[in-house]
């Protein structure tokens, strides 16, 4: 027995059979697939808590200033606090430099940047600097005004905590912006 000769001729001019692939008609092209995405932004992740820390950090410092920094007994009996506030100039530099960090960075999430000779995260690890040694010296230095309240008080501990929390908040900006 002898195969069937099929030409290309004939395979043409038959009619096509209902079912039969090759009576379907022709594929749509597929639409192209979208682009991947934007990459992933360089700060994201641990790295991109620096903002979140700094702001937190200010606001801990700025409000540690209205927190005890000295507590005592006085000669009457009841105990004593003085608020950071109440300690001189350094301490109401402390919350002054807590409020300036956290302007920064509602200004940065408003749009306004600082210009780029002045990186945001070196601004920031200085007010941390400045802040932590104006609680390191009122740590040290109790003033003669408040004798009698020779402990330290929570307070002074909270900003001076407050005060490397925001020096790491910059420190981790740095990183980001690298």
């Amino acid at each position: 027995m002898e195969p069937p000769d099929f030409s290309e001729q004939e395979v043409f001019d038959q009619e096509p059979v209902e079912g039969d692939p090759a009576s379907r008609p022709p594929p749509r092209p597929r639409p192209p697939r979208d682009r991947p995405g934007p990459p992933p932004e360089p700060g994201a992740g641990f790295w991109a808590s620096g903002a979140r820390i700094g702001w937190i950090a200010g606001l801990v410092l700025a409000l540690s200033a209205f927190m005890d920094w000295y507590a005592g007994k006085s000669a009457e009996g009841p105990t004593l606090a003085v608020i950071g506030w109440h300690t001189g100039a350094l301490g109401k530099l402390v919350f002054f430099i807590g409020l300036i960090v956290v302007a920064l960075t509602v200004l940065r999430e408003l749009g306004v940047e600082l210009p780029a000779t002045v990186p945001e995260s070196l601004v920031v690890i200085g007010l941390g600097s400045l802040a932590t040694i104006f609680v390191l010296v009122r740590l040290i230095s109790i003033p003669d005004t408040f004798a009698g309240t020779s402990g330290r008080g929570v307070g002074i501990w909270i900003s001076l905590l407050a005060g490397l929390a925001v020096i790491a908040a910059g420190l981790l900006r740095a990183a980001e912006e690298l």
